[in-house]
């Protein structure tokens, strides 16, 4: 399964283009999409935009790749989607160790998309943007239930 355009849109529009560097809500230096720098990586003078989308793909390849390791159930491409997304912002290391990921591995679909809006908290605090790009993902969720 590939992330969908819809799945794309929402991501986009969650993070935001921007053509330098900046510090994210974590602390991440961070550029385009919200690609976080590497090491080995300096975008002293900034970046186009074709470039963001390059720098987009790979990183949405490797959430792609996360969520096909570790979910063992069935998903449809709403779901696929709203993981990508998840995975994508939040890094495949906090959906393995998360409630979400063992209800849905259990087929609790219903329960594993009320674990999403949770996570809508930086530094402790509620986000505004994390809590409307949460609702979002639910949204793509169950536009298609198992």
């Amino acid at each position: 399964m590939k992330f969908s355009a819809t799945g794309m849109e929402l991501l986009k529009r969650s993070e935001g283009f921007r053509n330098r560097v900046y510090r994210d809500t974590a602390g991440f230096s961070t550029i385009g999409y919200g690609h976080r720098l590497r090491l080995h990586e300096s975008f002293s003078n900034g970046i186009s935009e074709p470039q963001a989308v390059s720098l987009l793909a790979g990183d949405v390849l490797e959430a792609e790749q996360a969520v096909q390791r570790m979910v063992k159930v069935p998903l449809l491409q709403g779901q696929f989607d709203a993981l990508v997304d998840f995975c994508f912002n939040l890094g495949a290391g906090r959906l393995a160790s998360s409630t979400l990921l063992t209800d849905l591995n259990a087929g609790k679909y219903k329960d594993a998309a009320a674990q999403l809006l949770l996570w809508d908290h930086a530094g402790g605090e509620e986000s505004t943007a994390l809590k409307a790009r949460r609702e979002a993902e639910a949204a793509l969720w169950r536009n298609e239930t198992a």
